[in-house]
């Protein structure tokens, strides 16, 4: 990170920092271009912040910062961030928009070096996408200290100007909403326990909305709906299995078919009898993303008041080894009717996801999106870089991709041929195996397992194992849980409240 100072020149406020984008001039060596807001903080200091900049180093890269002090009296520090090329638009190749991740980062970048200074109070430029740069600023805050003595400094983050104000107020509750998503995965198992993970939840959405419902189901309802796949994973388990139903009523609409999203809640995953390796395991405690993200996204639809309907279903307990746990050979039997042999008792998600999806089709849909960290294999296969969907739905894949370009949190559409479907169904004792017969083409395998438990027309899966976490990729998140794709989640829903005929 490139930073310069200058000397104080005034008694400049203690309390307050300034974050201001400059853009990349065309050509190679032209000076820099400000934006509206950083024009108008150069005028008030009579020229001397686009003198400094241009004295302090060389032109200010992409991402990059530098920091000046005793500018302006109202502020005692001026992050200047760089912003790249002005509107470069939608960059088909990387599937995003590049001007929108450019303001994310780097008003992420500026934020955090005001936060680095115990900078409490931080005016934030909207550098021309109000909602990309609250975006950046909330999700590049963000950290994970709530069981530390020693936590990061709090930071206020306000619009500079009034310019895009209700842009910005949407970019705060979006981040907000993934940040919800990774406090509670980043939350140890004996904290996010499944009854606290809905307590939580339960909340959140009645603290944003009063059209919303919420059915904490016990051990004895579950059973009551035959839902022994999944209890066959939580019996393995001294804490009790919890299945979480929310109704978001946004629509107005009487008998509106609603969006269904369903989430794998896994508090934490062993591996059950067919135990994970030590090295790393403690990362379980966020297997139950795909709940964390769907539920997430339902309170920053209920805080948005988006006009539609939508349904939640997140079946959450423990995957742990015990003398009540599943064994691999074991055959149990699904909310459809259908047996599976258990062959692997790791391969759980997809076991409390199937009960789960039946029991989804009850609510009429017009459309099932689950989401899961489900399976290694797809982080083998596309890493960190887009979520992985599995859809029999070109519409609803249609509406998922044009999210992500929004959002810059990317998915990429993976195969459901009938070839994978041969692996699960090509059973010895039951209906179909929860794994395949080789461990070629995982991810895919886990999909076509879980459409024997579909009907529904428009149906898309997530794999969101390969996006869990952030190590570095993502720049204006910091190490750890990563919440995503909860931002598409709610984007994909926006779209989907818009169109009310194709889907």
């Amino acid at each position: 990170m490139e930073t310069k100072s200058c000397p104080v020149r005034c008694h400049a406020g203690k309390n307050k920092g300034l974050v201001l984008g400059v853009f990349a001039n065309e050509k190679e060596e032209g000076a820099p271009q400000f934006t509206d807001a950083g024009d108008a903080f150069d005028k008030h200091t009579v020229g001397e912040l686009r003198k400094l900049l241009a004295i302090s180093g060389p032109p200010l890269k992409k991402g990059k910062t530098r920091i000046f002090y005793g500018l302006h009296e109202d502020f005692s520090s001026v992050v200047v961030v760089g912003l790249g090329k002005k509107k470069a638009g939608v960059n088909t190749q990387e599937n995003w928009d590049e001007d929108k991740e450019a303001i994310r980062a780097a008003v992420a970048a500026g934020c955090r070096q005001l936060q680095d200074l115990e900078v409490p109070h931080v005016e934030v430029d909207p550098c021309g996408d109000a909602q990309a740069a609250a975006e950046g600023a909330i999700l590049g805050l963000y950290e994970y200290d709530d069981l530390k003595q020693k936590k990061k400094p709090e930071v206020d983050v306000q619009l500079h100007g009034s310019d895009g104000i209700k842009a910005w107020e949407k970019g705060i509750i979006y981040a907000k909403g993934q940040n919800l998503a990774r406090s509670l995965m980043e939350g140890p198992a004996n904290v996010i326990t499944p009854t606290r993970f809905a307590a939580i939840i339960k909340e959140k959405l009645q603290s944003v909305s009063s059209n919303v419902t919420v059915h904490v189901r016990d051990k004895s309802w579950i059973e009551n709906e035959e839902m022994r796949s999944f209890l066959s994973v939580a019996k393995g388990s001294e804490e009790p299995p919890v299945f979480l139903e929310i109704h978001y009523e946004g629509s107005g609409v009487p008998n509106e078919r609603p969006l269904v999203f369903v989430g794998k809640g896994i508090t934490f995953d062993s591996g059950g009898i067919s135990i994970k390796p030590s090295a790393n395991m403690d990362s379980m405690r966020a297997d139950m993303g795909g709940a964390a993200t769907i539920c997430s996204a339902i309170v920053t639809a209920a805080a948005l008041s988006l006009p539609i309907k939508i349904i939640g279903l997140a079946p959450l307990c423990e995957n742990l080894p015990s003398g009540k746990a599943n064994k691999p050979g074991d055959v149990v039997k699904a909310r459809n009717g259908k047996t599976i042999q258990i062959d692997n008792t790791d391969a759980e998600g997809r076991l409390v996801l199937a009960d789960a999806l039946c029991y989804a089709h009850t609510f009429n849909p017009r459309a099932i999106v689950d989401a899961a960290t489900l399976t290694g294999a797809m982080v083998v296969a596309l890493g960190s870089a887009a979520t992985g969907v599995f859809t029999n739905s070109d519409q609803l894949w249609n509406h998922l991709f044009r999210a992500s370009i929004v959002t810059g949190d990317r998915v990429w559409r993976m195969p459901l041929f009938e070839h994978y479907t041969k692996q699960v169904t090509d059973c010895q004792l039951a209906d179909l195996n929860n794994i395949g017969k080789t461990r070629d083409g995982g991810a895919c395998t886990a999909a076509a397992f879980l459409r024997e438990f579909v009907t529904a027309p428009h149906w898309a899966h997530l794999d969101i194992a390969g996006v869990m976490g952030n190590q570095d990729e993502v720049p204006y998140l910091r190490k750890g849980m990563a919440g995503r794709p909860t931002r598409t989640l709610v984007e994909f829903a926006t779209l989907l409240s818009q169109d009310k005929e194709g889907i």
